[in-house]
């Protein structure tokens, strides 16, 4: 039988094996030393990058990257949270240059811009010169419908125009509102240009007629509205063909839209500061100005706390379509929607209707909003009224439910001014219809990893990518002389079953 001494030597040689050719950690990335491993999980499709996001306890969010030599359309898609991406963004410039943030469906989003022509078409076109007369004109609509104040200080303005195309995005960084969701700011863009989306006359054609007639409570200088030279929007495209300078299709659901620093796979023209940008974000501690930039830049970037949401509608008519602003809806504690509106968490919404259905009062939702960057859903309520706070119903300000689906909680404020800062009990959300009941994913689902030097691969596993043969110390012999000393171990007669228990026993005892 083969002595302790041999027996030694050889855990000692394994050891020493182990040490040369190390076991691969799966690499979880970090600010720094102190901090925790982070989120930073890797997905092949957007539905699934979406549904472990709105899992997570962390604040993370969804971003799609475009790789290099792969089919074109072809993205992968990032969960992680801000901080986390600024920082590897800014360092692994190869694999994170062509990303995207997605825009998630139904999230409170501020007022953007994507616009483009072709150059080579449009010899005469002053690009620089349209960008400053569509933010003026976007300022004044916004000052006649909402009575907002703003300039072109607060529209952020990035250029990755190459000598083919004129490109610019624009986000604008209102103080203190935002737009209920991507297709809200749609609805308002269409409606806003609406004197040149129907045949390209910008005076007297029957869609601008149409647009006068939209909000006449909104627009009292109708004459002003009629004289509105849009006709540096008309551009035309590669085949000589009408076209807007402002993007329609960027306010879908999910929408990628491009970041600031990045690229589109296969070009070098990355989103930089446009030289005529007048936005400088607002300091803030321990954020660089280039981070605050890049922040300023996200469109999902939002809280909850003092945000005054902006509605733009669309209601079916016989004769098509027609999108009008409502006053009322500018204001939580005017909002009503005809019938109860659906967020993306159907079971959540439920959930709130059985909290204010009751003592014999039907409440209803009145209209929800649901912040991204907190995962915060906001319940407007209508009909019950009851608060916490007083311990009875308001006579006339309604309550909101506010749902935390980060931290799977529920909590109730109010509208009314002397509740303005309360804050209920937070009580926990019912366990079948937590986020984290209904989904679980495990990390072995990723079907890519991100090393340390910022190489994105397939991951190793061979249910979600294809299998990576390493060069360590897990070859077939060494398996072999695994097995073999575990297997000596275990018949050693000197070492009982009852005495490995024992010791377990000690050590959870201590």
């Amino acid at each position: 039988m083969e002595s302790w001494r041999d027996r030694l030597k050889r855990v000692e040689q394994l050891a020493e094996c182990f040490q040369q050719k190390p076991l691969s950690s799966r690499y979880r990335p970090r600010l720094w030393l102190c901090q925790p491993s982070s989120v930073w999980k890797l997905f092949p499709r957007q539905s699934l990058a979406i549904s472990f996001a709105q899992s997570c306890k962390e604040s993370v969010h969804v971003f799609a990257l475009e790789k290099e030599n792969t089919s074109a359309g072809q993205r992968i898609f990032l969960v992680t949270s801000y901080s986390e991406l600024w920082h590897y963004y800014r360092t692994f410039r190869r694999s994170l240059m062509h990303c995207y943030e997605v825009i998630p469906e139904g999230a409170v989003c501020k007022l953007y811009f994507d616009l483009e022509f072709h150059k080579p078409s449009n010899k005469d076109a002053d690009g620089i010169q349209m960008v400053s007369l569509l933010i003026q004109y976007v300022c004044e609509k916004l000052k006649t419908i909402y009575g907002l104040e703003c300039s072109a200080r607060d529209v952020l303005n990035l250029d990755s125009s190459t000598e083919e195309k004129f490109s610019r995005h624009l986000i604008f960084n209102l103080h203190g509102a935002v737009f209920k969701d991507n297709t809200h700011v749609g609805g308002f863009i269409h409606a806003i240009l609406q004197q040149v989306l129907s045949d390209g006359r910008v005076e007297g054609s029957a869609a601008a007629n149409r647009s006068d007639e939209l909000a006449p409570s909104q627009a009292p200088d109708n004459k002003r509205q009629k004289q509105d030279d849009l006709s540096f929007l008309l551009v035309k495209n590669k085949d000589a063909r009408d076209a807007l300078f402002v993007d329609l299709g960027v306010y879908t659901k999910n929408r990628n839209f491009r970041l600031y620093r990045s690229s589109k796979v296969g070009k070098n023209a990355a989103f930089a500061l446009a030289e005529d940008n007048r936005f400088i974000p607002k300091a803030q501690k321990g954020i660089s100005a280039e981070e605050s930039l890049f922040l300023s830049s996200l469109v999902c970037n939002i809280s909850f706390t003092g945000q005054r949401i902006l509605t733009w509608d669309v209601e079916e008519r016989r004769e098509g379509k027609t999108m009008r602003p409502d006053p009322k809806k500018t204001n939580p504690s005017d909002d009503l929607l005809s019938g109860c509106v659906s967020s993306p968490h159907q079971e959540v919404d439920d959930f709130v209707l059985t909290l204010v259905n009751k003592d014999g009062i039907q409440g209803n939702i009145r209209r929800w909003n649901y912040f991204a960057v907190e995962q915060l859903l906001v319940y407007d309520i209508g009909r019950y009224r009851w608060c916490e706070n007083v311990g009875r119903f308001h006579k006339s300000n309604n309550i909101m439910i506010i749902v935390d689906l980060k931290k799977e909680v529920w909590y109730q404020k109010c509208h009314d001014p002397d509740c303005r800062n309360f804050r209920s009990s937070s009580y926990p959300l019912p366990q079948e219809i937590s986020v984290g009941f209904l989904l679980s994913l495990d990390e072995e689902d990723q079907a890519y990893l991100m090393d340390d030097a910022g190489n994105i691969e397939p991951s190793q596993n061979p249910g979600v990518g294809p299998e990576k043969t390493d060069d360590g110390w897990g070859e077939q012999q060494d398996d072999l002389d695994c097995l073999e000393s575990l297997n000596s171990f275990e018949q050693d007669d000197g070492i009982s079953d009852q005495l490995l228990l024992g010791c377990m026993a000690d050590f959870d005892a201590h």
